[in-house]
């Protein structure tokens, strides 16, 4: 009798110790597959979403707000800076970011510093400038200051690419559990798969996350001649210097002079 008392005291301390709340997002991408040809000139996916709550949830004072995180895939890109030498505009300092995302875009319903503070936009890496760069210092990599102009150029050259883009209008609630967000797919986009990470925060907490993913992929002519070049070389080889053959043959012919 002593025993089974003990359990249900460990049991009722138990269940006051679990969180009250137990939201969970729900989430669905209008199309989890994006073919580029040669005509693409990019695209948009849409992203459907809800918070489902249970009997244990306790009201919200402020809403719920909602972050969308898209990660492309990785790349190595290099800054330059040109500086005037001899009368001649050259590069005369570069700098290396090492596996950064090839298109990053971070959407909310409303500006980030309203959803939570700048501690938790840091640590979640929400946003564009707090979003971590590694970059080649010496023998390793680190992210630098945010007013290093390298890392402001770089920023700067993917957001006019439209390849990194931070909008506070981008996702929209239609009822206070029902959201839609939009995410914009340049003509220059890169191939490969990308993460769709989302966030709930409320009251500024972060209280649940789902990902989903995303690929990019090409098809077409380019898709079968890049796959002939990379698993099947040597005939590629051989068919590229056929072409150049045959083509400088037949300009010889079509501009002969008689």
């Amino acid at each position: 009798m002593k025993r089974l008392s003990t359990l249900a005291l460990t049991a009722a301390i138990t269940a006051i110790a679990l969180p009250a709340a137990a939201e969970r997002l729900v989430t669905s991408l209008s199309n989890h597959r994006v073919m580029v040809t040669s005509n693409f000139t990019g695209d948009e996916v849409v992203l459907f979403g809800a918070v489902e709550q249970d009997t244990a949830s306790r009201p919200r004072r402020g809403g719920y707000d909602i972050v969308v995180t898209v990660v492309g895939p990785r790349e190595t890109f290099v800054t330059y800076r040109k500086d005037r030498v001899l009368g001649i505009w050259m590069n005369v300092e570069s700098r290396t970011f090492e596996k950064v995302p090839a298109y990053l875009a971070a959407l909310a319903n409303r500006p980030l510093d309203a959803i939570a503070n700048a501690e938790t936009l840091r640590r979640q890496q929400l946003g564009l400038e707090n979003y971590y760069y590694p970059q080649r210092t010496g023998p390793g990599t680190s992210d630098v200051v945010r007013d290093d102009p390298f890392r402001r150029a770089f920023l700067r050259l993917k957001q006019e690419h439209g390849l990194y883009r931070e909008e506070n209008n981008g996702v929209t609630f239609f009822t206070p559990l029902l959201f839609r967000a939009s995410i914009p797919l340049p003509a220059q986009v890169s191939i490969g798969n990308y993460e769709v990470d989302v966030k709930l925060f409320a009251d500024g907490a972060l209280i649940a996350r789902t990902t989903s993913a995303l690929e990019v992929y090409k098809a077409g002519f380019e898709q079968m001649v890049a796959s002939a070049a990379q698993n099947h070389g040597v005939l590629y080889g051989l068919a590229t210097v056929a072409m150049a053959l045959a083509t400088g043959w037949f300009a010889s012919v079509l501009f002969r002079r008689d």
